[in-house]
């Protein structure tokens, strides 16, 4: 088992880390990994080279930082024009595969026929009409889903004015009702009113004076 080093970040461990780093960075690894193989090289462990290189070196290369950023940017670039134009090489070399490979080799005057390039040319042609026609498939596509839209914007819309009609002769039944109800019970209480007055006993005056009741 290595032993972890405990005492203090001589200069040269610091270049090590550094360089380890910057290396990292230029290569689109992460710092992580960078840190990891300082601690092999140096027998720190990668927290501990972590935090010196947060706590201390980075602040002096802050320059070569941002060159080896745009070194990395510049290497992926370079990794998506040659993906982009593969490709195509590939296409021209592979087609003539009867007199030689072209695929491993550079690519020359000498080595491009002209019977290569026309039918490297068919072939695209190929591919471009099969991509027209996924083209125009999905246009009509996207013609049949606005045409849909439309439809159910339509169908929205009337289904709200009914709704919204459905409402107000709800309103309307509802204010009804509640009308009917006061009227009916105006007429009960008419009614209580008129039984109670027809129980009462009524009287009259004779001509002596005394009152007499009337049934």
């Amino acid at each position: 088992m290595t032993a972890v080093r405990q005492d203090a970040w001589s200069p040269d461990d610091d270049l090590i880390l550094a360089e380890v780093t910057l290396r990292h960075i230029r290569e689109g690894s992460t710092q992580l990994a960078a840190f990891e193989e300082v601690g092999e090289r140096i027998a720190r462990t990668s927290a501990a080279c972590g935090f010196r290189w947060n706590s201390c070196v980075r602040k002096r290369y802050e320059d070569a930082i941002q060159i080896a950023k745009q070194q990395r940017q510049k290497r992926n670039y370079m990794k998506k024009q040659s993906y982009v134009v593969a490709p195509h090489v590939s296409a021209i070399g592979m087609v003539d595969t009867e007199e030689r490979v072209y695929k491993n080799e550079p690519m020359t005057e000498e080595s491009l026929s002209i019977d290569t390039v026309i039918r490297f040319l068919r072939q695209w042609k190929g591919t471009y009409q099969e991509l027209y026609r996924q083209i125009k498939t999905l246009e009509r596509d996207a013609r049949d889903k606005e045409e849909e839209l439309y439809t159910l914007r339509e169908l929205n819309e009337r289904l709200s004015l009914e709704v919204n009609n459905v409402q107000t002769d709800y309103r309307a039944v509802n204010d009804d009702y509640k009308t009917l109800i006061q009227i009916m019970d105006r007429a009960r209480r008419l009614t209580v009113l008129t039984e109670e007055d027809g129980a009462k006993p009524r009287f009259k005056m004779d001509a002596n004076g005394n009152l007499e009741r009337i049934e």
